[in-house]
């Protein structure tokens, strides 16, 4: 049975707290496990949420700031340790790529297995599978960031009312979507468009077209959150959003599930951000990320 669900690693911003470790969010898309920035101590965290080395396919970090990427280190070399049997791409703005090397050979280890680096230097695709389209978006933040966008392709969904109106059953339903029409009868005739679902990842940002572009129409949106609405300078300054921003971006963007995470230290309410978030007119379903937690992607409508 395929499983789409976030695995909420960490969602400290640049300082953990008791309760919040950094960074470290994992994707798991059917048979697939993307890992997104993996801060200092995600390999513990992935213990703890029952996340193995094996489960990874892809590494992504956004910007190479140390609550985004410090983790780095030990996730490589556990991929080593357990020698993971598939190929694992690491993808990460180009513009780091010295401290992507100084973090992938930071000890000495036995390397085990190839990562393939495959670094972003530009919006667009960087990747096509089977089952999504994977690409990045630049953001705005002082060191070069991206956000990345998972888009399933759509499919047909067969209706079968219609197929009995028409007398086509059995085999022959197969033949019909393979062909695309059987005895005068075209696909279109006894189908619909079902959409695919669509994943994107938001970190350290100003409001920017990047962040809408990568949360348009999203049926789950991980957006950073750094600040409260009255430290809205703050997050100007310093490159990232308010709750009342991110939230703007998703219902600007007709985004169904939003997750709010990378918080600030200095804010001891987390419920807090729900309330400016919901203030600033988002209505769809809504979560303040806490560590460990599980967010299903929701079911097509």
């Amino acid at each position: 049975m395929s499983v789409r669900e976030l695995v909420v690693l960490g969602t400290a911003s640049q300082v953990p707290t008791r309760h919040r470790n950094h960074n470290g969010y994992l994707l798991r898309w059917d048979g697939e496990g993307i890992l997104f920035d993996p801060g200092e101590g995600t390999q513990r965290q992935m213990l703890r949420a029952g996340v193995a080395a094996h489960d990874l396919n892809r590494i992504c970090v956004t910007h190479f700031h140390g609550d985004h990427s410090l983790g780095l280190a030990g996730v490589i070399q556990r991929i080593n340790l357990d020698r993971v049997p598939h190929p694992v791409t690491a993808h990460y703005p180009r513009s780091g790529q010295r401290f992507f090397d100084r973090l992938r050979y930071a000890t000495a280890y036995r390397e085990t297995v190839g990562i393939t680096e495959a670094p972003v230097d530009t919006d667009g695709v960087l990747a096509r599978t089977a089952g999504y389209t994977f690409e990045a978006r630049r953001l705005s933040h002082p060191v070069e960031s991206f956000g990345y966008r998972l888009t399933e392709p759509d499919g047909r969904r067969m209706l079968p009312e219609r197929l009995a109106e028409y007398g086509i059953r059995g085999p022959d339903v197969g033949r019909l979507q393979r062909e695309g029409s059987l005895g005068g009868v075209t696909l279109d005739e006894v189908s619909e468009v079902r959409r695919g679902q669509r994943f994107a990842f938001v970190m350290d940002t100003r409001l920017c077209e990047g962040a809408y572009a990568l949360a348009e129409g999203c049926d789950l949106l991980v957006i950073e959150s750094t600040f409260l609405d009255e430290d809205e300078e703050l997050a100007v300054e310093h490159g990232h959003l308010t709750a009342a921003q991110a939230a703007g971006v998703a219902r600007e963007a007709g985004v169904r599930h939003l997750v709010l995470t990378h918080f600030s230290q200095r804010y001891g309410d987390p419920e807090e951000f729900a309330r400016q978030a919901r203030a600033a007119g988002y209505e769809g379903e809504l979560t303040v990320a806490r560590d460990l937690l599980r967010v299903p992607v929701p079911k097509r409508r």
